[in-house]
């Protein structure tokens, strides 16, 4: 993907979920475990990225013999999913960049504290991501960002460790479409999303990352509002 990508990629890493991750067999690690795993494998990724044959027994993970036979000019930048002091402890030697989804300044200044602290190195970039729901139809936008994205204001904490559908169902079965409507800007109003980016700038996040909550919207969108969006972010940003 860096190749391809002319260098503009960004791998992004977090201690996963376990919806998509208890299928394999192997139980689902508690959050510090996980926390552990992340840090071993994120060792073995960077070895792996200086294109030479690796071998590692470590306390998770075996690799016999591998190698990346085409490594891009550009190193691969780590982006961590981090969301308190812990994390960030003991991911900022690890990674190049910070990602969260709420904009929490104590975090970010925890970050670049930690990063210069551990290496002197200056912070990477801090990516804040932000559901929105665009669409002429301000009640589609509803109706569709409650159909497909209610679990969001659920927390990672609640999310990370829902087994199956059923359980995320279960967890957001009292959210209502308004409730929805209060945490993502759904809607064909611009100045919404710029309202919503906002707090992350004054957070100090440096990158924004839209999740548009697409369907069949999602070609509309680039084609009408991805643009203009832009522009109005530039400019509310300056």
């Amino acid at each position: 993907m860096q190749i391809l990508a002319d260098g503009r990629f960004t791998l992004g890493l977090d201690s996963g979920e376990n919806l998509n991750e208890h299928v394999v067999g192997k139980g689902w690690p508690t959050v510090e475990r996980r926390q552990d795993m992340l840090r071993e494998a994120i060792k073995i990724i960077r070895e792996l990225f200086g294109g030479r044959l690796v071998n590692w027994r470590g306390d998770y993970f075996e690799v016999d013999s591998a190698r990346l036979w085409d490594v891009p000019d550009a190193p691969v930048g780590l982006g961590m999913a981090m969301s308190g002091p812990k994390s960030v402890e003991k991911f900022a030697k690890l990674a190049d960049h910070l990602i969260a989804v709420q904009p929490d300044k104590d975090l970010v200044d925890s970050w670049h504290a930690a990063r210069q602290a551990a290496n002197g190195a200056e912070g990477g970039r801090v990516v804040g991501q932000i559901p929105v729901c665009w669409d002429p139809d301000r009640d589609a936008a509803i109706e569709r960002a409650h159909d497909q994205f209610r679990w969001f204001g659920g927390g990672w904490a609640v999310n990370a460790d829902l087994p199956t559908p059923a359980g995320f169902a279960g967890a957001t079965q009292f959210v209502r479409p308004e409730d929805v409507a209060g945490s993502i800007p759904c809607g064909p109003d611009l100045d919404a999303i710029v309202d919503a980016v906002r707090p992350y700038w004054e957070a100090g996040f440096t990158d924004i990352a839209l999740i548009q909550i697409g369907g069949q919207a999602q070609d509309l969108f680039l084609k009408e509002a991805a643009e203009p969006l832009l522009t109005a972010l530039r400019a509310a940003s300056s």
